[in-house]
């Protein structure tokens, strides 16, 4: 027993938890840094970022714990979703990591389309067929930069690049191999057919593992780096909203996740592979606890959308004030609808084509009336994934929130009331770090299981009931909120497809 160290690297910045062995957090790290937008719809991330990042938390939390480095056992590291990084024979980026916002790979999408049928994709994998996912961005890159393709040792996971940089071998676990579109999320490995449709060869994103498996240690590069020893493990590791799902406590079916960060994912757990045939609204992944499957729709850009509202239009310095202006404003946001669509939509529907948009203003609506629609737009797309895992036979009584939201009791009183549902935040709003730390510390030996590791480091905070008197008017605002989607989607297709 030693020791674990959990990294979450999200689109904005990366947190670093040190933990005890009894599952104690003993230090706590963050460092920053900003997406890219190259074009429009593009989205990337400098890998080298990350790597500083890493290198800076860790130093950190050794120095503000005093552990010594001998005593790190166990590094477990999560990241952003549908992102990838190329990479030559000697592990370096051949090009900036396209992320999950990234919306180039439509055309390709199409190109797809055109091969095989969009429900067989459906079938096989339990993903819609969108340029969100990996194996979209690898084919624009194998058409797009040949340049970089025919050099690639790997196209990897974020995640999977950060272990191979600690490491040098070339692993992904079983959640972030089912968000590929070439993975059979039934039989839990890689699917001829769907890479024949794809044309890619899906080995280039790793060996597939388990999460919490040991992968290999550091090697003496990244242990010089890092201020650690060769002696440290490192596991596979995850995507960040499987990560946060554990971290939340959702290692059993009967639950369901909000992830608030700077994208807003909804997820619930179930026992077997259940599949959205109908709709297709949520998506089958697997867990990453390996024992089941996620049901989720990865939500709209919210946090993201938050920041530049406050950032580009009301121009703060801090989200409180925001939380403020929202409260002077009533349920509906006096007739302001905000579609949070931008970049692309995964709900009501997914459609890459769909943008952010304000309507329904007039010369009496305020910036007050402007932030609270941004609120209540985001919120709106959990109402949506929740009432479909309710269509669909899910259990959705026990709700959980994870994440930056948990800062806002505002913001989860008005998700409590729009569902009609008691909504439960966690204590520390680091959920995916906490899960990367889980699993860092079943690998190690701290806990003999998830279950066991959520016993000791999963923490509830407060406990947000709804208040019945506001259901007909979050009610009436949502309807007004999916009226207005689908009238705009129309003129998206139209005009930004």
């Amino acid at each position: 027993m030693a020791y674990v160290i959990g990294v979450d690297l999200g689109t904005q910045s990366m947190k670093g938890l040190l933990v005890d062995p009894q599952g104690k957090i003993v230090a706590e790290a963050s460092s920053s840094y900003d997406p890219i937008y190259p074009s429009a719809a593009w989205a990337e991330e400098v890998p080298a970022d990350w790597i500083h990042a890493l290198k800076k938390i860790v130093h950190e939390l050794l120095e503000t714990s005093g552990v010594a480095p001998q005593e790190i056992g166990t590094i477990g590291m999560d990241a952003i979703n549908d992102s990838v990084v190329a990479i030559g024979q000697d592990g370096a980026p051949l090009m900036n990591s396209i992320i999950w916002l990234d919306r180039r790979a439509e055309a390709e999408t199409k190109e797809v389309a055109s091969r095989i049928d969009p429900k067989r994709v459906f079938e096989v994998s339990g993903l819609n067929l969108d340029s969100s996912h990996t194996a979209a961005k690898m084919l624009w890159i194998k058409k797009n930069r040949p340049d970089v393709f025919d050099k690639c040792k790997n196209i990897l996971n974020v995640d999977s690049f950060m272990v191979h940089w600690m490491t040098g071998e070339s692993v992904v676990d079983y959640a972030q191999a089912s968000a590929s579109m070439i993975y059979n999320v039934a039989k839990k490995c890689w699917d001829d057919e769907m890479a024949k449709a794809f044309d890619i060869d899906p080995t280039l994103l790793g060996t597939i593992c388990k999460p919490e498996d040991v992968c290999g240690r550091l090697t003496e590069y990244a242990a010089a780096e890092l201020g650690l020893t060769t002696a440290t493990k490192v596991i596979v590791g995850t995507g960040d909203e499987h990560s946060a799902c554990v971290g939340s406590g959702l290692v059993k079916p009967g639950m369901v996740c909000d992830i608030t960060g700077t994208a807003e994912p909804v997820a619930a757990v179930a026992d077997r592979p259940l599949l959205d045939t109908i709709s297709g609204l949520v998506e089958t992944h697997h867990h990453a606890d390996a024992r089941w499957w996620l049901i989720e729709n990865p939500g709209f850009v919210s946090g993201g959308s938050t920041r530049w509202f406050r950032d580009s239009l009301v121009r703060l310095d801090n989200y409180d004030i925001m939380n403020v202006m929202a409260k002077q404003s009533p349920i509906g946001s006096n007739g302001a609808i905000f579609l949070p669509c931008m970049q692309g939509a995964m709900t009501p529907t997914w459609n890459g084509n769909a943008r952010g948009t304000f309507t329904g203003l007039t010369l009496n609506n305020t910036m007050d009336d402007l932030t609270r629609a941004v609120f209540e737009g985001i919120s709106f797309g959990l109402r949506d994934n929740v009432d479909r895992f309710e269509e669909i036979g899910m259990d959705c009584s026990s709700v959980r929130i994870v994440g930056g939201s948990t800062k806002s009791p505002f913001w989860c009183q008005m998700k409590a009331d729009l569902l009609g549902k008691p909504l439960v935040a966690t204590k520390n709003s680091e959920g995916a770090a906490i899960g990367a730390a889980m699993l860092a510390g079943v690998a190690e030996g701290n806990f003999k299981d998830l279950d066991e590791a959520a016993d000791a480091m999963v923490e509830l905070g407060a406990t947000y009931e709804p208040d019945p008197a506001n259901k007909a008017a979050y009610d009436e605002a949502y309807g007004r909120y999916r009226e207005c989607y689908a009238a705009m989607e129309p003129f998206f297709d139209k005009c930004y497809s």
